[in-house]
């Protein structure tokens, strides 16, 4: 213990360097998804996280848009807590069949218009857990899914692109013609 505890003086932490993204970039994306959110909605766009069975791998990369660095709730996206409150429902992981009751009952919950947005491998067809009997498979088996967002976990630039992407395509699909 004594000769670990001298090692650990003298070596450097282990420890990743911190990725490097364009700030100017996501501060550009994250007003888009805020100033689209007030013209197709007329106020914030409100999201409901929901865990259906995941690792917490993209719970932990969703979580990441509300701390210091992203800060989406100054560009007038914000999460809550009830599902009556929400526009988007972010759901994450395969569904188990301990949870599909839940999603369901929250999807149903939710008040018109709303969206479904699958984050996640898992969350479009059960990644790696796909086949097990704690399973129901995806979110879009359970539920009607609006936009997926792949990657293992995906990062959040690519969530509020994502997003960026269903406020566009809701806009043009309820554009007059």
């Amino acid at each position: 213990m004594r000769k670990l505890l001298f090692e650990s003086l003298f070596r450097r932490p282990f420890t990743e360097q911190a990725p490097s993204p364009d700030d100017a970039a996501a501060t550009e994306l994250a007003i888009a998804v805020g100033l689209a959110a007030r013209r197709h909605l007329g106020r914030s766009l409100s999201i409901r996280e929901i865990d259906a069975g995941s690792c917490n791998g993209c719970e932990l990369e969703i979580h990441a848009l509300n701390n210091a660095y992203y800060d989406v709730e100054r560009f007038g996206l914000r999460f809550v807590a009830s599902p009556r409150h929400a526009d988007v429902l972010m759901v994450t992981g395969p569904v188990t069949k301990n949870m599909r009751d839940a999603l369901e009952r929250t999807y149903h919950a939710t008040p018109n218009p709303k969206w479904v947005v699958s984050v996640g491998d898992c969350a479009r067809d059960g990644g790696c857990f796909a086949g097990s009997y704690a399973v129901a498979g995806g979110v879009s088996q359970v539920v009607p899914v609006d936009l997926h967002i792949p990657g293992c976990p995906p990062p959040p630039i690519n969530i509020l692109q994502g997003l960026l992407a269903l406020l566009d395509q809701t806009a043009k699909s309820v554009a007059p013609t």
